[in-house]
């Protein structure tokens, strides 16, 4: 998505992801799990592609994803799970709220989740910004 809102191509699916609400790196950036930095850096991928991720969405507008193996949610701590579920499932909320309410990106975050401290990447990385192509 992030790619100066022209979208990226799904590295799972290879289909374009076209909105904001559809975009597995903006549901990490909105639980806290990616840097603002690496929105433009990193591959992009459907929510529904990424079913480690998505299994764990508990909601009505949500159709459930399974997975099998060991990361199958079915296989782990129940009290884990739940925790997990909780944070997931509250930043896909937030994301669909986000696509409609046009906010700036420091808004897209859950209340709970920290602002980006250090990010990790280097200065020149992290300084360059949206990536033209």
């Amino acid at each position: 998505m992030a790619h100066c809102d022209k979208g990226y191509v799904c590295d799972v699916c290879g289909f374009p992801v076209e909105e904001i609400c559809e975009s597995d790196l903006y549901l990490s950036f909105v639980i806290g799990e990616m840097p603002a930095t690496a929105l433009t850096i990193e591959p992009e991928r459907h929510v529904r592609c990424n079913v480690v991720q998505a299994q764990f969405i508990v909601d009505d507008r949500f159709a459930p994803v399974a997975v099998e193996g060991p990361f199958d949610k079915r296989q782990l701590d129940p009290a884990d799970v739940a925790r997990r579920e909780d944070l997931v499932t509250r930043g896909w909320q937030r994301l669909q709220e986000v696509a409609v309410e046009g906010l700036a990106i420091e808004d897209y975050r859950l209340e709970d989740v920290a602002p980006d401290s250090d990010t990790g990447l280097p200065p020149e990385v992290a300084e360059q910004g949206c990536l033209r192509s």
